[in-house]
């Protein structure tokens, strides 16, 4: 039995993980935006708990790590949460991921939710300090820091997945993808241990793939990483 953490766990991709987390018997904390969206009896009793936030806001991403915290140190931590909001997308889908790595006790495997639309993303990291930047650069720059993370922390793992483009309320009604298969490769990334690349995978369907090359970039990541610290005001180590 593992203690895992699914951020933006209140619907669709999300969602789902943490059902079939649970259905195989792990102890699972979610992470959701709006705690209303939470009120059946069936989201009282099946979670190990709830952390809350808005994770387009960095104190409410502090205060989520904090929350999160309460919990002791997790076996993983599914970074699934995300936006299409160019406002926003830079902050959710990047910044978060690296604040809640950066401020948590470091759990045994990270799992980043990319998209298979970063390789239209771009390397310009002036967007993030300038809240300018796209879904696509966003998710560029999230697969870049799960590279970056691969190798840092002994005992922990880090891969990033292309859920494919599955109908979900992000996704549309008419995404062509299969929607169960959307979420198999992160249950299967956060609790097997037969994984080859044990780390620094992008993984599409439990199948490896080619990622930007910029996200394999050493060069590049470092960048990342220096962005990112400046931006947060918080270093990873």
């Amino acid at each position: 039995m593992a203690l895992i953490l699914v951020t933006g766990a209140a619907g669709g991709l999300g969602r789902n993980t943490a059902n079939a987390l649970v259905d195989d018997g792990h102890d699972v904390v979610v992470h959701v935006r709006n705690p209303a969206r939470l009120t059946g009896a069936e989201d009282t009793a099946r979670w190990k708990g709830v952390v809350t936030g808005d994770l387009a806001d960095l104190d409410e991403i502090r205060d989520a790590a904090r929350q999160a915290g309460e919990f002791g140190r997790f076996d993983a931590v599914i970074h699934n949460a995300g936006t299409m909001d160019s406002r926003d997308a830079g902050t959710v889908n990047t910044v978060a991921p690296y604040l809640l790595t950066a401020l948590m006790d470091k759990p045994a495997r990270l799992i980043h939710l990319s998209s298979s639309m970063h390789r239209s993303g771009s390397t310009d990291l002036r967007r993030l300090a300038a809240g300018t930047a796209s879904y696509d650069d966003s998710k560029l720059w999230v697969t870049t820091l799960a590279f970056a993370l691969a190798s840092r922390w002994q005992g922990t793992t880090s891969h990033a997945v292309d859920p494919g483009w599955v109908p979900t309320r992000m996704g549309g009604a008419g995404a062509p993808d299969d929607l169960t298969a959307g979420h198999q490769t992160q249950v299967w990334l956060a609790t097997h241990r037969d994984v080859t690349p044990n780390t620094g995978g992008y993984w599409y369907h439990r199948q490896t793939q080619n990622p930007h090359p910029a996200a394999q970039d050493e060069e590049f990541q470092a960048r990342l990483v220096q962005a990112l610290e400046s931006h947060t005001g918080v270093a990873l180590d």
